[in-house]
């Protein structure tokens, strides 16, 4: 493992890669020495993405996957895919998601609550189904699940997006129980909230070193 590419040849995919910590996520690891395999609904932003991991990685490209997340029949496709061009899949980064509506509960629009249900918690467990044969040929692989304080605290009108979080918080630990210490995977939760006080950019470029640190981090990980 060189100093200054810390990640070298490994290969990390990111869901919502396009914008926000998902888009700094992947300039990051790419300029680390990583693969990104970047994945998000818009091809315009993942091009964009792509020029950008260019400049930041000295010319290596991204594999652009331009992809809704919910279309579970082409999250498996994309597994096999992955699996005949890399054969194994060392960090994935499930940050895609939706906020939903907020309104009283009886109030939800039941497709709104279907689309904040399928992005949030069915499309992760769709992810991990599909690609943890992937992270199973990995040496050391690691899984992050990003999630919110709205899954623990439950406050009002925030139905759907809270009930998504607190069902994905409950999937990741389960994932890392049944991985525990037979396998090279490690998995961690990830809450990138903190005070109003602090700007969108201080926060991306603050989580994405912190993620980058649970990457290559072993003991950072749950067993």
């Amino acid at each position: 493992m060189s100093e200054d590419r810390p990640m070298k040849e490994r290969i990390a995919l990111i869901t919502g890669a396009s914008r926000g910590i998902g888009r700094a996520m992947a300039v990051e690891l790419a300029r680390r020495g990583a693969h990104v395999i970047a994945v998000a609904r818009t091809e315009g932003a993942l091009e964009e993405l792509d020029d950008a991991i260019r400049a930041a990685s000295g010319g290596r490209g991204a594999t652009l996957v331009p992809l809704d997340i919910t279309d579970g029949a082409a999250v498996d496709r994309l597994g096999a895919a992955l699996y005949e061009r890399f054969g194994r899949l060392d960090a994935l980064f499930l940050n895609a998601g939706v906020l939903g509506e907020n309104a009283p509960v009886g109030h939800i629009d039941p497709d709104k609550w279907e689309k904040t249900i399928a992005t949030n918690l069915t499309a992760p467990y769709r992810c991990v189904r599909s690609f943890d044969p992937l992270l199973r040929q990995s040496v050391a692989a690691r899984v992050v699940f990003v999630t919110s304080r709205a899954g623990r605290h439950c406050k009002p009108y925030w139905g759907g997006y809270a009930v998504s979080k607190a069902g994905l918080e409950c999937l990741a630990k389960i994932y890392a129980a049944e991985c525990g210490t037979t396998t090279n995977i490690r998995v961690n939760i990830l809450n990138p909230e903190t005070s109003a006080i602090y700007c969108f950019w201080f926060l991306t470029i603050h989580y994405s070193l912190l993620v980058i640190h649970c990457f290559y981090s072993p003991s950072f990980f749950s067993r």
